[in-house]
């Protein structure tokens, strides 16, 4: 396998971004330089999504004969926001736009987000949207634009699009709309010629087409009288040629438990679909016959952690195989060729472990990699099967070429109950892990997990000389049901106590200076930051809390005008743990210096929780400060603001912690 120098720089247009600052906080804080790439069904193009000027993004076209990258579309951030390009045909692309709307008068909420998707030439003409319009006698707001469920919509440059449809005011007009519910249209990315696919249904939930134009599997989530969605989704499916719909199943999504078999791809030729289903408390991969027999086979499972996630391939997203983690993520290959090739790869980047398939030809003989590890954000590769040749297509993150990286070295820890919690330790480049000024930082969610690569926060903390220890507290997801413990809100004492935990073993075990501990975190985490000092006011002297819960029952209300109230209602729950396990309802608690980052749009977490929880510690004397980033949602997906944050938190830890200036 030859592995030849890379063809084509990430950007070299006049909309390029300005040359990186030197400084650390700008290096680390900058955005991924490449944020999501696609190569063409010929395998002769690819177009990549890059960072462009603070918060904008721009979608570029590069030849792989000739390597020359030229400028197709671009985003200002705001409030457009291109979030990702994929070729319909060797000349045409399909791209997300994401936008955060003022929507007053349609939710208690000042604003929210949009998805529309659009289609666009390669050489930048002939943009049009794709995502079906409403207009001024529409009785709702279509806040998503669709998805593309299925590239090859069954005729060349079609696709099927997930559509919710809304009905129209019909008084004085003959063609108002008066359909209503979520459906599917057959669409041509040229011509916007669209016909209706999939009827729409006020209960459909989820669709799943086979990969060639066909809707077998439909998800119709149990609506309440209230209006809200209930938490059961009932599955049906069709067999092959046959447009009747059979049961499939009940999927249960409990408080974030899922319970019953959940769907996700579909197998035309084996004529079978694949989901996860619990099996001895975690997640396997199991498939079920659609030829109604409903034959169910267990295809993958682990004794100590979840499968979490299929491994597609090609135009028709295949699946190739699975994966899962344990200290690293690992991946089983069902395709024994390309079982072999990951082997094969993996020998020829020995120093980037973490290899995935990104995109294929449409015969499959060019593949899209990408391939990265703790200490590299990463690279993108050209391989081309018929000749073995592997080339660098462009980094993620040329920024960071030359700074030297951290190794982030897989442990458990010993919880007061002698729970072993696993997590991961970052230390600073060329130390003796001894006696260090020390970060401990709880992941967000909490129904999500850490786990081993690159980390833009933990990298940028290590490099100016802090440990960082990333646990993956009971709460978190991957362990299974059990870990997962009814989440961190409503078992938020035994969250929150790993994540104390983890700060006092790090003192016994000499690596953390026990004057210079502190707690970093962002969503939940920083929820997790806030709520460590309620339960222990003494352990970290220092909290940075991004883009935070603060109290429950905000959090609560604030889907009160969704559908999906009743699934958050139920995330959180009734009772004490409620007050108690609210940092904004326990601020008197909280002795260490707090500094707190918002951005004023977002959309997962209000900034009103910021605000209150500012509002709350200077009530009760407490030292804090909130930064609040304008027209900003809770990623802050801006390379200005994240080096802003980067330096900011630096700079207070440095004066809290009483660290020698860098």
């Amino acid at each position: 396998m030859a592995l030849a120098a890379c063809f084509a720089a990430p950007l070299s247009a006049a909309d390029s971004p300005a040359p990186v600052p030197s400084d650390a906080a700008a290096r680390f804080g900058a955005r991924e330089d490449i944020q999501q790439a696609s190569l063409s069904p010929s395998g002769t193009s690819i177009a990549y999504v890059a960072a462009i000027n603070g918060r904008g993004a721009g979608l570029f076209v590069v030849s792989v004969a000739d390597g020359v990258a030229k400028p197709i579309l671009a985003s200002s951030g705001d409030p457009d926001r291109l979030t990702s390009c994929k070729w319909s045909t060797d000349t045409r692309l399909v791209c997300g736009i994401y936008m955060i709307l003022d929507t007053s008068g349609l939710t208690h909420r000042g604003y929210n987000g949009y998805t529309r998707l659009i289609a666009i030439d390669s050489d930048g003409k002939n943009l049009k949207v794709l995502s079906a319009r409403t207009n001024d006698r529409s009785l709702g707001a279509a806040f998503g634009g669709g998805d593309v469920i299925d590239w090859n919509g069954g005729a060349p440059g079609t696709v099927l699009l997930t559509r919710r449809y809304v009905p129209e005011e019909t008084t004085g007009s003959l063609l108002a709309e008066t359909r209503e519910g979520y459906g599917v249209d057959r669409i041509d990315t040229n011509t916007l010629r669209r016909a209706t696919v999939e009827t729409p249904n006020d209960s459909a939930d989820d669709y799943i087409s086979d990969g060639y134009g066909t809707v077998r599997v439909m998800g119709k989530r149990i609506k309440l009288n209230s209006g809200y969605n209930s938490d059961t989704i009932l599955y049906s499916y069709r067999k092959a040629g046959d447009r009747a719909w059979l049961p499939l199943g009940t999927l249960k999504t409990t408080g974030g438990v899922l319970s019953g078999f959940n769907p996700y791809a579909v197998d035309r030729d084996r004529n079978l679909v694949y989901g996860v289903d619990s099996k001895d408390g975690r997640k396997a991969l199991f498939s079920i016959a659609l030829d109604g027999s409903l034959t169910k086979t267990l295809v993958l499972d682990r004794p100590d952690v979840d499968v979490d996630n299929l491994i597609r391939i090609g135009r028709q997203d295949r699946v190739v195989g699975a994966s899962f983690v344990t200290d690293k993520r690992q991946s089983a290959f069902f395709d024994p060729e390309l079982k072999k090739l990951a082997a094969s790869l993996s020998r020829a980047l020995p120093g980037l472990p973490l290899v995935t398939f990104v995109d294929a030809s449409a015969d499959e003989s060019k593949l899209l990699l990408f391939a990265g590890s703790d200490m590299d954000p990463g690279h993108y590769y050209l391989y081309d099967k018929t000749t073995h040749h592997l080339a660098e297509a462009f980094p993620a993150r040329a920024g960071l070429a030359k700074t030297t990286l951290a190794a982030v070295k897989p442990l458990t820890f010993t919880a007061a109950d002698g729970t072993q919690i696993p997590a991961y330790l970052t230390l600073p480049p060329g130390s003796d892990g001894k006696n260090l000024p020390t970060i401990v930082m709880p992941h967000g969610g909490p129904e999500a997990r850490d786990e081993w690569g690159f980390d833009w926060l933990s990298q940028f903390f290590a490099n100016r000389g802090y440990a960082v220890l990333q646990p993956n507290y009971r709460g978190s997801t991957g362990y299974g049901v059990a870990w997962f413990n009814d989440n961190g809100f409503k078992s938020w004492r035994t969250a929150i106590g790993d994540v104390n935990d983890g700060g006092r073993w790090l003192v016994k075990q000499g690596i953390a200076d026990p004057s210079k501990l502190a707690i970093v975190g962002w969503s939940y985490g920083g929820y997790a930051a806030l709520q460590s000092a309620v339960l222990d006011p003494t352990l970290f002297k220092a909290i940075v809390a991004v883009a935070p819960v603060t109290d429950l029952e905000t959090l609560r209300q604030e889907r009160h005008d969704f559908t999906d109230f009743t699934e958050q209602d139920a995330r959180i729950g009734k009772g004490p743990h409620v007050r108690e396990g609210s940092p904004a309802q326990n601020a008197a608690r909280i002795t260490a210096p707090v500094l707190l980052f918002h951005g004023d749009r977002d959309q997962n977490v209000g900034i009103e929780e910021s605000r209150l929880m500012a509002a709350r510690l200077k009530a009760a004397g407490k030292s804090v400060e909130l930064v609040e980033f304008p027209h900003l949602d809770h990623q802050l997906d801006d390379s200005s603001a994240r080096a802003a944050l980067l330096g900011k938190a630096d700079g207070f830890l440095r004066t809290t912690l009483k660290l020698p200036a860098q």
